[in-house]
């Protein structure tokens, strides 16, 4: 629409046009929609992050390596550590905000002697931490889903690993038919998710110590200080392992830069979405944590033999009747959680079959007509993440693994791209969103704490294990990252002959919407630098 007073575009139009030229200087057209405002693209972070039902599904973590002091303090300490990685994927983002996101950059940003292998490397860490984040959040629904009947039925049922596979099983699927909507749908689900996520956690931190009897209620001393170590580890080395549960709660924050492309004014909106996303995240579940551990009780190993230890929490405070209300609503929110990440690991899927380096690329790659989503890629996501829930049946440990993994896949492939950016051979021009001088340190820290931390999440859960008990993260991520490289480096047919980083998509004359954009020089197209990001 043009301005009727001085004949030119509208801000809105203006602010389209800006967004579709910085992508096509990226080296894409625009096959997205741009629906998502800046609010639903900090709406799907922070609807991922999902607090309550998110320290919900991880609690079995904190209760036995510390119990209150490892919820509190070490949610704490995780945070801050946690919010300096997203200042350094924020500043990525800004300069070049594409589906493609991780791996696209570690190709603009290496040398090129690697940057071919370490990209391929990269997006297949990205896509299995990404489908894996799905897994587990789907998981863990169907494991409140469980709790509420087990509440329901006065302790008499417990599922089987069929029954909790089952169920599961649903949860993807619907998920599947959700994230295949229009793109205008899935943008305004995303601020009734934001709304939800904020009431609920304000109501549990308000009303929890409100409604528990004096029984149950914990001191200062027990609440923060008295430690509470049954795996076995030293317990400096337990309260680190308890970081799993902020880590994971707190995670998947890639999610605004996939859908970069669908977001208006995205060079702003997906940097800030991420940071904002994490802030508010720190300090309401500090502030959840806290609430939960004055009044857990002390009797901890009740809570970590019950099938779901924040169920059991909510029922000895208010009853089953008020428990059952309160966590059909933690159910929803973890239910939206799994369907706003399912959206986020089609997108980069989408992304990397565009650039030809998935199996089933050209079929993967692919928009529906009709939605104007792609359809395939939420279906092959979909079919992964179910598959991954097969873990059930090999055990607990198991199917925990799934957590650990979408942690160490995800930190695996944000820590690349922040390395090469300052090691590689590239001119690195940032966008809106820029720390200056803080950009190296605030690189170091992010990328040692993740170093660090996928090892330790490597380890079992305590030092003395079995079969049963050992922790498959590394067979899972270790398979899947060894299949990847042996498909690379493949005699003939493997990606090291044929696959060139990101392919640009774009002809060499543009069109939009509204006209045609400047003509750019072929070369520049078929490989970007993420330094052009801002030179439009």
């Amino acid at each position: 629409m043009k301005d009727s007073e001085n004949g030119g575009l509208s801000r809105a139009d203006e602010i389209r046009r800006a967004d579709e030229a910085l992508l096509a200087d990226l080296g894409y057209k625009q096959e997205f929609k741009r629906a998502f405002t800046p609010l639903e693209v900090f709406g799907i972070a922070f609807s991922i992050i999902g607090l309550l039902p998110s320290i919900a599904s991880v609690l079995f973590y904190a209760l036995p390596n510390g119990g209150g002091p490892a919820m509190v303090w070490g949610w704490l300490v995780a945070s801050v550590f946690i919010f300096i990685v997203g200042l350094a994927m924020a500043e990525l983002a800004s300069a070049a905000p594409t589906s493609g996101g991780l791996y696209f950059w570690t190709y603009s940003l290496a040398s090129p002697s690697y940057r071919n292998a370490l990209c391929w490397i990269v997006g297949y860490a990205n896509t299995i931490g990404s489908i894996a984040s799905v897994a587990s959040i789907d998981w863990g629904c169907a494991v409140q889903i469980m709790a509420a009947v087990t509440i329901g039925s006065g302790g008499s049922f417990s599922p089987t690993s069929a029954q909790l596979f089952g169920v599961y099983v649903g949860i993807v699927a619907s998920h599947a038919l959700i994230c295949c909507l229009g793109t205008s749908v899935l943008a305004r689900l995303q601020t009734v998710y934001v709304v939800l996520n904020v009431l609920l956690c304000l109501a549990i931190i308000i009303a929890l110590p409100a409604a528990t009897p004096a029984e149950f209620k914990n001191s200062a001393k027990v609440a923060l200080w008295d430690y509470y170590n049954v795996n076995g580890w030293p317990n400096g080395y337990a309260f680190i392992l308890s970081f799993l549960a902020p880590l994971w709660t707190i995670c998947s924050f890639d999610s605004s830069v996939h859908i970069s492309e669908e977001a208006s004014n995205a060079a702003t909106a997906v940097p800030w979405a991420i940071v904002y996303a994490i802030g508010i995240a720190g300090v309401l579940g500090w502030a959840i944590n806290m609430s939960l551990a004055f009044c857990m009780g002390s009797d901890l190993q009740s809570l970590i033999d019950s099938d779901q230890p924040m169920a059991q929490i909510f029922f000895n405070s208010f009853g089953q009747k008020p428990t059952l209300a309160i966590w059909a609503i933690v159910v929803i929110v973890q239910y939206m959680m799994g369907s706003s990440m399912l959206l986020a690991a089609s997108r980069q899927t989408f992304a990397f079959s565009r650039d030809s380096a998935l199996p089933f690329s050209y079929w993967l790659y692919r928009m529906n007509g009709y939605t104007g989503t792609p359809v395939n890629t939420v279906l092959f996501d979909a079919i992964l993440s179910i598959a991954l829930g097969l873990l059930v049946f090999a055990g607990d440990q198991a199917i925990n693994a799934v957590f650990a993994l979408s942690v160490t896949g995800l930190y695996f492939a944000y820590a690349i791209p922040i390395v090469v950016r300052f090691i590689g051979d590239n001119d690195f021009k940032p966008g809106p969103f820029d720390l200056g001088r803080f950009s190296l340190p605030v690189g170091i820290i992010a990328v040692l704490f993740m170093a660090f931390m996928s090892t330790v999440f490597l380890f079992p859960t305590s030092p003395t294990t079995t079969v049963q008990d050992m922790n498959y993260t590394v067979a899972v991520f270790g398979g899947v990252m060894l299949l990847s490289i042996i498909y690379y480096f493949f005699p003939k047919y493997g990606g090291m002959y044929w696959f060139t980083g990101p392919v640009a998509n774009v002809s060499k004359k543009s069109e939009s919407a509204e006209g045609s954009f400047e003509e750019h020089d072929k070369k520049s197209l078929e490989r970007v630098d993420v330094g052009s990001a801002t030179d439009n």
